[in-house]
C-alpha cells in the first residue's frame, strides 16, 4: 500500500460563534462547509474554507490552544490585502511585510489565533 500524506487541517480554538462567523465568513471571506454539535447549546465545531485551505473552528476545551498560528501559503497576497482593506472591520488593519522567504500579511482573529498568508518567494 502507498502512503499519501494529504494537507493538514489546523484546528483553530474559538470561544464565541458570532464572533468566529464575522471574523472567518466575513472578514476573511471563508464559506462554511458544515457545523456539528453533539445537541443544542454544545460547543460548535465546524470546517471553513477558501480556495485550496480548510480550517476547523473548535468551541471544545482541550481541541487547540488559543494563540496558534498557522502559516498559510499563497497566491495572489496583494489582492487579498486589498480586498482586506476594503473590508468595515475595525478590529484589524493588516499590512504587507517582504520577508526573506516572501510577502507575507498576518492577521489576528478574535481569539489571539494567528494567520499568516505568505506569497513565496520563487
Amino acid at each position: 500500500m502507498t502512503v499519501t500524506i494529504r494537507p493538514a487541517i489546523p484546528i483553530v480554538r474559538s470561544f464565541d460563534e458570532e464572533k468566529a462567523k464575522a471574523f472567518y465568513l466575513g472578514y476573511l471571506g471563508f464559506g462554511l462547509d458544515w457545523e456539528h454539535r453533539f445537541e443544542d447549546g454544545a460547543p460548535l465545531y465546524c470546517q471553513i474554507s477558501r480556495s485550496e485551505i480548510r480550517l476547523h473552528l473548535s468551541e471544545h476545551h482541550g481541541d487547540a490552544c488559543p494563540g496558534s498560528t498557522a502559516f498559510v501559503p499563497m497566491t495572489g497576497i496583494d489582492a487579498l490585502h486589498g480586498e482586506l482593506m476594503g473590508k468595515d472591520y475595525p478590529n484589524l488593519r493588516p499590512g504587507l511585510h517582504d520577508l526573506p522567504w516572501g510577502r507575507q500579511l498576518e492577521v489576528i482573529d478574535p481569539f489571539g489565533n494567528r494567520l499568516r498568508f505568505c506569497e513565496l518567494k520563487d
